[in-house]
């Protein structure tokens, strides 16, 4: 009888010696077909070829084997992977609380954050909460709701209306740009902000050494001036010998 004695399945696929067929599926390094070639066979090519034989397709009839760098496939493997998780865009849905009865300058410091979030490319869900008799006025904050909405159209939509849910009014903005265009222009931003500050520097170091040469040419002309000044201030000397 088979029992499980427990342990963690491999996920890497077998290589080499590890290969347990009699034949195999064979295909070259640059994609060609080989054919099905027995395991010694295969196992002598890669030797030739001073690679890996890596089974790829396990449960093929027979399994197919390819000859690779087997170090360089994982590592090439793990970077895309690193790629991926990097690009790969995490739905965010960001919350924005406002009054019915909002001062105008609240109101434009709150528009500022929704508009920050749809650059992100965030979802936005705005609440308008009620107090008191405020609840008798929903129009009050529909109205505020379409406002805020009309201001930011250049960036968002309303992904659902305004609806009310107890006290509060709800509307959910999505942005016009995905999330993983956003976080391109993003990074485009970040990387032409380093490239500047890097040439700050040097654009500094340039103009500083123009104006020492400038102080530099200055000072050895004021000698030459003084020399031409020195015949001037004899005259009266040979004058006064002619005399």
């Amino acid at each position: 009888m088979w029992c499980y004695r427990g342990g963690s399945i491999s996920a890497e696929p077998r290589i080499n010696d590890r290969i347990r067929v009699p034949e195999v599926r064979l295909v070259g390094p640059s994609g060609e077909q080989v054919g099905i070639v027995p395991l010694a066979k295969a196992l002598e090519l890669a030797q030739e070829y001073d690679l890996d034989l890596v089974e790829v397709a396990a449960t093929a009839r027979p399994p197919v084997c390819k000859l690779m760098d087997y170090g360089k496939f994982k590592y090439e493997s793990a970077m895309k992977a690193r790629e991926a998780r990097k690009n790969q865009a995490h739905t965010v849905i960001k919350e924005m609380k406002l009054r019915p009865k909002i001062d105008p300058h609240d109101y434009d410091t709150k528009k500022g954050h929704v508009v920050r979030f749809l650059k992100q490319g965030d979802k936005v869900k705005i609440t308008i909460m009620f107090r008191g008799r405020e609840q008798s006025r929903p129009e009050l904050g529909y109205r505020l709701l379409q406002r805020l909405a009309s201001d930011v159209e250049d960036l968002g939509f309303i992904e659902s209306n305004p609806k009310q849910d107890g006290r509060n009014m709800i509307m959910v903005l999505g942005p016009h740009k995905k999330k993983t265009e956003a976080m391109a222009e993003a990074r485009e931003a970040q990387e032409a902000r380093k490239a500047e500050q890097k040439a700050q520097p040097t654009h500094g170091r340039t103009q500083r050494a123009t104006d020492d040469a400038a102080e530099s040419e200055a000072q050895s002309e004021a000698p030459a001036e003084a020399t031409d000044e020195a015949p001037a201030a004899e005259a009266p000397a040979e004058a006064s010998a002619e005399a």
